[in-house]
């Protein structure tokens, strides 16, 4: 059975940063995806951003809010994906949610193209 299990999360002031990390068990991920989303109050579920990889990672995307702000990375011997998160704003406050599937020619940006979800960690950010 899959688990992705997040932790990272927090609290942090307006220009902080914060590095969520995603580790899977039950399964090694040699190719797929794996994306972040998150969903604040009242709010969908968005899409933060993704990466695609083989033995490599082969691309990745973001969403235009967090783009230059947000990046993935994934380290292949721990089976598991970074989210690093920069110059946080009150707007990014929500809970983030990590995916991964196998589907590695599917757009990153669809909920549908991930198979496993973690559970989701909280981060708040104060102004």
């Amino acid at each position: 059975q899959v688990q992705l299990v997040e932790s990272g999360g927090g609290s942090v002031q307006a220009g902080g940063s914060l590095r969520l990390s995603c580790a899977a068990s039950g399964r090694t991920f040699s190719s797929g995806v794996a994306g972040w989303f998150r969903q604040a109050p009242g709010k969908e579920r968005e899409f933060v951003g993704g990466i695609r990889f083989t033995w490599n990672v082969v691309g990745t995307s973001y969403a235009d809010s967090v783009k230059g702000r947000f990046t993935i990375s994934r380290v292949n011997a721990k089976n598991t994906v970074y989210l690093q998160m920069n110059n946080l704003t009150p707007e990014d406050t929500a809970v983030y949610y990590c995916a991964a599937g196998t589907h590695s020619t599917d757009s990153l940006y669809f909920r549908t193209t991930y198979d496993y979800w973690g559970q989701g960690t909280q981060v708040t950010v104060s102004s």
